[in-house]
């Protein structure tokens, strides 16, 4: 793809928007009615903020936009794979299934910020030589 956006780039926002959605639904199961909202209420509400800002990031080729979007999917991914495995020490169950499905979008959204197309698109700056290297030696000093 000369000057295009990669198909794949989309795919990449939009699962960094489902990560968005699930770091804000961990907060909204976080808030209690008795005391409203908490300090540790601002982690997922920071990681769902830095989710919509990768995802922007991407989808408009900013730089280093694929390295803002695997961290605002590992994060998530490393905490709700903790989760997954404390429901499992405990047997299990229901909880345990709903944790398996909040891992979908974190590894979706990882995946695809890692794939090449993606890391291209939002590169620091385009190439300044040519793939092939030097065409000739009489510009060399």
């Amino acid at each position: 793809m000369t000057g295009g956006r990669p198909s794949v780039v989309p795919f990449a926002a939009a699962f960094g928007l489902i990560v968005a959605a699930e770091d804000a639904y961990l907060a909204w199961l976080l808030w209690t009615p008795e005391t409203g909202w908490d300090w540790f209420m601002l982690v997922p509400g920071a990681l769902a903020v830095l989710a919509v800002a990768a995802s922007v990031a991407v989808f408009l080729g900013r730089a280093r936009g694929w390295l803002l979007l695997a961290v605002a999917a590992a994060l998530p991914l490393v905490g709700v794979l903790g989760l997954v495995v404390l429901f499992a020490a405990l047997g299990g169950g229901s909880a345990m299934w709903a944790a398996v499905l909040l891992l979908v979008g974190p590894i979706g959204a990882l995946v695809l910020a890692l794939r090449r197309p993606v890391r291209e698109w939002t590169g620091t700056a385009p190439a300044r030589r040519s793939p092939g290297g030097r065409r000739g030696t009489a510009g060399a000093r």
